[in-house]
């Protein structure tokens, strides 16, 4: 049996190594595109830059506000995520740990929102935020993406409140601390890998979102990168090497995020696995 384990582990290795190269290979074919003219990408694209060179960075930035853009998709999605965590924090804690008749009706209310396709209802949506004012606000996008994310956020969270013991919590009770302060201090300090897996779901889903900032946002300068890059794309042309430029840069916060908070991303989506 060991003698047959150590003959399947160098295919176990190879198998992991050819799935994250060709995992890899579309973002390292992004980087190295950055560099090249779009001439060079026309010709070979596959190829590496004869020089490596940042004119198309320049480009880029003397093209497009691309630096207003980043900022824009920074704020939007920020403010998002610290939206969503605090209120599925506070919403999740109550139908968790608290019986009242009310708690499934209340947590199948949440959920509806990932059953109902938020794009079909655009019309009204635009109407609703005209009346108040929102449109050219990056407060339209930040609550578009509160309704999309709290759903999966909500499902997310009550499911890992759930499994934790009620001793904590009463331990906490008994020295006499309140609702407030046992969320606090006491699960929230424990639930990291769920609020980690909730954090990169929703920034991922925000910082890359092209829909609804195309039909909420019309100010140049308001926009995010996803849709400001359009402006890459010519009526017959398209500047390749600036959009691959932009592409590298919009995707390192993305990037950095996960290398961060991997660990607490992989532990939140199997932290039911063994219960």
């Amino acid at each position: 049996m060991k003698q047959g384990a150590i003959w399947v582990r160098p295919f176990y290795y190879l198998v992991v190594f050819t799935v994250a190269t060709i995992s890899l290979y579309p973002i390292l074919l992004m980087i190295l595109s950055s560099f090249k003219k779009s001439v060079d990408i026309y010709k070979n694209p596959l190829g590496l830059p004869t020089s490596f060179s940042l004119d198309t960075y320049r480009t880029l930035l003397a093209k497009i506000p691309f630096t207003t853009y980043f900022l824009n998709s920074l704020i939007v999605s920020i403010v998002s995520v610290i939206l969503i965590v605090v209120v599925c924090s506070l919403a999740a804690f109550y139908i968790a740990r608290f019986k009242f008749s009310w708690n499934h009706a209340l947590f199948f209310i949440f959920l509806l929102g990932m059953m109902i396709p938020i794009k079909l209802g655009i019309v009204p949506l635009f109407i609703l935020m005209r009346d108040l004012g929102l449109i050219n606000s990056l407060w339209s996008l930040i609550l578009m993406n509160m309704a999309t994310g709290i759903p999966l956020s909500m499902l997310i969270l009550t499911g890992f409140f759930k499994t934790m013991p009620y001793e904590l919590e009463e331990a906490a009770r008994i020295d006499g601390a309140g609702n407030l302060r046992v969320l606090w201090h006491v699960m929230l300090p424990l639930m990291r890998p769920a609020l980690g897996t909730v954090v990169i779901i929703n920034f991922i889903a925000s910082w890359n979102d092209f829909f609804f900032p195309l039909i909420f946002i019309t100010e140049k300068m308001k926009r995010t990168i996803p849709v400001g890059m359009m402006s890459l794309f010519g009526e017959h042309s398209a500047d390749w090497g600036s959009l691959f430029a932009g592409l590298t840069l919009a995707s390192l916060p993305m990037i950095l995020l996960f290398f961060i908070a991997s660990k607490q991303f992989m532990e939140g989506l199997t932290a039911g696995a063994i219960k």
